[in-house]
């Protein structure tokens, strides 16, 4: 109850920073953790991982502690990312600064950025310049978010991004999707 109680009270300090009233549920974490491929030796980064319940599900599937980063601008969240993954590569910072996180051992090896932001409430410009950081570190790659729209939660032709949901679960509260962003012209 502790990590639900302490995500509440970053929402009710910040409600546009979290997105959310209570941490995802592990059944939209789970299927958002299915996406992501396991057999791979590249890096996963999480980027606005909360209170760690996307993190959970991901190392649930067999992702290595040493093989995730974790990117949390709230301090005191970072702070209980750290106690609660140990192994796992916790960095207290911005998203929109993706690069100057990035350890040396993840450059170039990154297969999943997985964003726990919420990029809806954000202005355009703060979404372009999320997007761009994505790119300056997994060109092509992309991103996966959930999200609870029905549409895709960002103008993503406008910002050069093809979207595709992949999975619905209604066991979230609110109803939850999986959606996954690539530069569009990197499809083909």
């Amino acid at each position: 109850m502790g990590h639900q109680w302490l995500f509440f009270r970053r929402w009710l300090a910040n409600p546009r920073q979290m997105g959310s009233i209570i941490p995802t549920s592990a059944s939209a974490c789970r299927l958002l953790a299915a996406q992501v491929c396991v057999e791979s030796h590249d890096h996963v980064i999480e980027v606005g991982a909360g209170t760690g319940a996307v993190s959970r599900a991901l190392l649930e599937i067999g992702i290595a502690p040493e093989r995730l980063l974790l990117v949390e601008i709230e301090p005191t969240m970072a702070d209980l990312l750290r106690a609660r993954f140990p192994g796992v590569r916790v960095v207290n910072g911005d998203a929109m600064d993706l690069a100057a996180h990035l350890p040396t051992e993840f450059k170039g090896r990154v297969s999943h950025i997985i964003c726990g932001i919420p990029l809806m409430l954000l202005p355009f410009e703060g979404q372009r310049r999320f997007v761009e950081a994505v790119e300056r570190i997994a060109p092509g790659r992309g991103f996966l978010q959930l999200s609870y729209q029905l549409r895709s939660p960002i103008p993503a032709d406008r910002l050069g991004l093809s979207a595709a949901r992949l999975c619905w679960t209604l066991r979230n509260l609110p109803p939850a999707g999986v959606w996954r962003y690539q530069p569009a012209s990197r499809l083909g």
